[in-house]
């Protein structure tokens, strides 16, 4: 897909800043490939994929080199040259890599065989970090984290590997909407605002990922979230709610406005339903 002549604009925008933080393809010089908000190593190139910027751009073609070069021997990726490695930095490392078109790339792979194979009891994502104690409800998966991979999954082509336990915790959540994991991922006032670009724990990001599966498709409490998105359509047009502040100047998503990208993802939700 080729960029449209109204969205050239954010395009220069974002490619603009990809020196911002002292290394190309928006690295750290330390190597720090997380840090930076929406332009980081980690999120900036899922940004120029959703404008229509192609994989083989050069830029992306980098961010993927940086990315990769991340991987370790046991499949999970060292996205900060310190600290400790999260089931979150794996999970957001594959599914933009298969954004990019690495999907097949061996290393890749091996680490969607890790991830599978380090499910916790649900069925879910959990980490063991805690900011907030360790009461009951973090002995739950993190829903955000679980719905990033359930989307990598998908992108790789992988939909039929997602573990069930996964789908069914996310549409547990829309009935429990309680804080849950050791992040603290709730459904309320926030989660409700339609979100875009995809990527944080939202209902629009949500109703997209679960519309792949039909395990979710033939689910009641699936059909009462995208009741709620359809609630919010203007004129059958996805208006933005909510986006990310750094983001704010960009035509593609402004918040209060109908963005035609969002809308064509709100398609592909349709699209899942009727070719079911």
């Amino acid at each position: 897909m080729a960029v449209a002549p109204q969205h050239r604009a954010d395009v220069e925008a974002i490619l603009a800043t990809r020196t911002h933080q002292g290394a190309d393809f928006w690295a750290t010089p330390e190597g720090g490939l997380a840090k930076g908000g929406p332009f980081s190593t980690l999120e900036a190139p899922a940004l120029l994929v959703e404008l229509g910027v192609e994989a083989s751009h050069e830029v992306l073609r980098g961010a993927a080199e940086l990315l990769l070069d991340a991987w370790r021997e046991d499949g999970r990726f060292r996205l900060s040259p310190s600290g400790a490695i999260y089931p979150c930095h794996t999970i957001n490392a594959v599914r933009v890599l298969s954004l990019l078109g690495h999907a097949s790339d061996d290393r890749v792979r091996r680490s969607f065989q890790h991830l599978l194979g380090t499910l916790h009891d649900d069925g879910g994502w959990r980490c063991r970090k805690f900011s907030y104690g360790r009461g009951p409800e973090t002995e739950f998966s993190n829903p955000g984290p679980t719905l990033a991979a359930l989307d990598a999954l998908r992108l790789a082509g992988l939909a039929d590997s997602a573990p069930p336990g996964a789908v069914d915790l996310l549409l547990g959540h829309w009935e429990t909407r309680r804080p849950l994991g050791p992040c603290h991922y709730g459904i309320g006032s926030l989660f409700m605002q339609v979100g875009y670009p995809f990527g944080g724990y939202n209902l629009f990001f949500y109703v997209h990922v679960l519309s792949s599966y039909e395990r979710a498709r033939d689910d009641p409490r699936f059909h009462e979230a995208l009741s709620v998105l359809q609630s919010r359509l203007v004129d059958g047009r996805i208006v933005v709610e909510r986006v990310h502040r750094s983001l704010a100047a960009l035509e593609f998503c402004r918040k209060g406005e109908p963005s035609e990208l969002a809308t064509a993802r709100y398609s592909e939700i349709l699209s899942h339903l009727d070719g079911a």
